[in-house]
């Protein structure tokens, strides 16, 4: 049995709900659990000789943050297509994407999580759903467990390719078969269901324009009889709500219910283009939506109507969606953007910086299904981040620092546990050799670009 202190925190925000905040404040943890919360001068006795104790003097500290959609691979292949909408931004990267291998599936994802890590982010979901070469979703399960990340695996698939009318060129899809045999032997080998667990697998095929309805029926059948939740892209632009009712007679949601394709148990990443009936339907089913305001923007593909999603109770999480597509995978900042994006959406009333905040904390952890994460309270898992509030991002903001770390520019985290365990120190990643990975993750990035 391990224990830890963190003490002397400025701020400590406990939940981004209700706003509840401690001021110099304390948090005690036992192995991976929060075991104590309170006031600096009010830490039990038995806690003052914690194995170990970290000063968070002029500190915000704030529950870990969760992000619902990515896909860690794109790290290799940021700042391409960089004046595309969706469809010839995709067809200009698949070649590439072609190329990708274990070793560079493994080393982007280790790129990308660091990234997220040093922004405030403990528990990512990752949208992997093209398999070239000898690439296995194993690749990224394993990246999350040498830097310790909470992870959840979302197995993706292609089976619809240019032949058969799909997007995606025939080289990178997928047989039926070969898709659900994998994935059922990816949940069998590495998903685990118990409460605190690291390692999640979900059912993810990828999208409407490069999936069959086949395919999405039976990864429905596979994932509820394993228990695990679902995944996809949906309703992202308006090029793929005309190829669903040309090809299906549905707009994607219709197309998704159709299939068993909401519920409690499915996210969708997007969901941009939404009429007030499709919004009804999501709050009442308790359909996830994954918003990636960054990305929404760099394609082109419009503002998501956050703000009515969450006046019909839907559960919305933050997502900051691939580096190819965002170019960066900043936590904290994608947080911010969402709570501007709907201020410029006329909703700066509904979008407070304590709501951007909440979805991406606690309303992540409801959008992968998670009830022990997205919030500093006793029982719940230790994932704890700190703001280093000397850093000249907050000067004049001290007033309000958690309003800051919204406000203000996005900074890098100065500590991150992750299940207890200390993952960032003064602001450095003491898992992996952050240079060395960049360093190598480089050398792929140069080859899967000039082929």
């Amino acid at each position: 049995m391990s224990t830890l202190l963190i003490r002397n925190a400025h701020s400590v925000l406990l939940d981004a709900r209700t706003g509840e905040t401690i001021s110099d404040g304390a948090i005690a943890i036992r192995d991976n659990l929060i075991v104590w919360v309170g006031a600096t001068n009010d830490v039990p006795f038995e806690y003052l000789s914690s194995d170990r104790i970290m000063d968070a003097a002029d500190h915000a500290v704030i529950p870990g943050l969760v992000n619902t959609h990515h896909h860690l691979y794109q790290t290799l292949t940021r700042a391409v297509a960089t004046e595309a909408e969706l469809f010839p931004w995709l067809t200009t990267l698949y070649p590439m994407w072609a190329r990708l291998t274990a070793e560079s599936v493994y080393t982007s994802a280790l790129v990308g999580m660091a990234e997220l890590i040093l922004s405030g982010c403990t528990t990512t979901s990752d949208h992997l759903y093209l398999f070239p070469n000898d690439a296995r979703i194993d690749d990224e399960i394993r990246a999350g467990q040498d830097i310790g990340m909470r992870f959840h695996a979302a197995r993706g698939s292609m089976s619809l390719g240019e032949s058969d009318g799909g997007l995606p060129p025939d080289s990178v899809v997928q047989t039926p078969d070969e898709i659900l045999e994998d994935t059922a032997r990816a949940i069998e080998l590495h998903h685990d269901a118990a409460e605190f667990a690291m390692t999640r697998v979900v059912v993810a095929p990828c999208s409407p324009f490069s999936v069959t309805p086949d395919l999405m029926r039976e990864s429905a059948i596979l994932a509820r009889y394993h228990g695990v939740t679902m995944h996809t892209h949906l309703a992202e632009t308006y090029d793929e709500e005309t190829f669903c009712v040309d090809t299906f007679g549905h707009k994607p949601v219709a197309y998704a219910e159709s299939l068993g394709w909401v519920g409690d148990d499915v996210w969708w990443a997007h969901a941009v283009v939404l009429d007030d009936d499709e919004i009804k339907l999501i709050g009442t089913t308790r359909t996830g939506v994954a918003h990636c305001p960054t990305s929404n923007m760099r394609l082109a593909s419009g503002i998501a109507p956050v703000a009515a999603l969450l006046d019909v109770a839907a559960r919305v999480g933050v997502g900051v969606d691939g580096s190819a597509s965002n170019d960066g995978s900043h936590m904290l900042g994608e947080a911010r953007q969402a709570m501007l994006l709907q201020r410029v959406a006329r909703h700066p009333t509904l979008f407070p910086h304590m709501r951007a905040l909440e979805l991406a904390t606690i309303g992540g952890a409801e959008v992968l299904g998670r009830s022990d994460i997205g919030t500093i309270e006793v029982g719940k898992a230790a994932d704890i981040v700190g703001f280093d509030l000397n850093d000249i991002t907050y000067a004049g903001a001290l007033h309000d620092p958690i309003a800051a770390l919204v406000l203000c520019a996005p900074t890098r985290v100065s500590f991150s546990i992750i299940n207890g365990r200390v993952v960032v120190e003064s602001g450095t990643i003491r898992t992996i050799d952050t240079a060395a990975t960049v360093a190598y993750h480089r050398r792929l990035s140069t080859q899967l670009l000039n082929g």
